[in-house]
């Protein structure tokens, strides 16, 4: 463990000290994440305008909703992006049999090599507007604690999903746009999921489970999960470790670029 804490440290170092020597890029990054930003408190006020909210979500409750979806989206394109989609590239062009043979997890190098850290405005944002949330709601930083464990679980939900996704190239190998169609579902995450129909909401729970990202840590967040969160648990633990079977599975299918 002390092992890959040191090479992570190297890796991260070295990516953004190689991202910031183009630093107009983060201001750059950091108006877009506002811009749609806007773009999205504006679609939820569009609801709450004229005193329509959806059933047991009150706006300040909805924020947190949007929230959280602001910090995944944020933890997405700091290290997911960054990591995951090149996955594609390195089979592509051969480039993985390097990395198969280093002496580390091939899971743990394309997961964790690099950072990107445009992705950082979303995190700063997705905080603020939780935290106004929040006093609007009087939480309390027990209320703030408990959140961070579903959220955890939604990490390591998202991340596998976008794993594997990433990982099928190996298979077919021209596949750039796979995990955008992931992130075009996950979008349904930035509404509570009662504003979509019942069937949609099956589906958002258990086929691409969109909730376990958004809503049910919100829901821990204001103190009315009922419980709920915990299958969220073992969904995450359960992924985690189909990702892990499921790369060493496509890694039997990998021919390298010399055979």
């Amino acid at each position: 463990m002390v092992r890959y804490l040191q090479v992570l440290r190297l890796f991260w170092g070295t990516a953004i000290a190689a991202e910031l020597e183009y630093r107009l890029n983060f201001l750059i990054a950091a108006l877009s994440s506002l811009t749609n930003l806007s773009g999205s408190l504006f679609g939820l006020f569009l609801f709450y305008r004229t005193g329509y909210q959806f059933q047991d979500w009150s706006w300040e409750e909805a924020l947190t909703v949007l929230g959280t979806f602001t910090l995944l989206q944020g933890f997405a394109a700091t290290f997911l992006i960054p990591n995951l989609n090149r996955i594609v590239e390195q089979v592509q062009q051969g480039t993985l049999d390097f990395i198969l043979l280093k002496p580390i997890s091939s899971q743990f190098w394309l997961s964790a090599r690099t950072l990107s850290p445009w992705g950082f405005p979303d995190l700063v944002f997705g905080t603020v507007i939780i935290t106004y949330a929040g006093s609007r709601l009087n939480l309390e930083l027990l209320n703030y604690g408990l959140a961070l464990i579903p959220l955890l679980f939604g990490i390591i939900i998202l991340y596998s999903l976008w794993f594997m996704m990433g990982a099928t190239s190996i298979w077919f190998v021209k596949i750039y746009n796979v995990t955008e169609v992931l992130r075009g579902l996950l979008e349904a995450g930035r509404f509570p999921m009662v504003a979509y129909p019942a069937l949609y909401r099956v589906f958002f729970t258990f086929v691409i489970p969109v909730a376990f990202l958004t809503t049910i840590p919100a829901k821990v967040l204001l103190g009315r999960s009922e419980g709920f969160w915990v299958l969220g648990g073992g969904l995450a633990i359960g992924l985690f470790l189909c990702s892990r079977l499921f790369w060493r599975f496509a890694l039997r299918f990998y021919t390298s670029a010399s055979s």
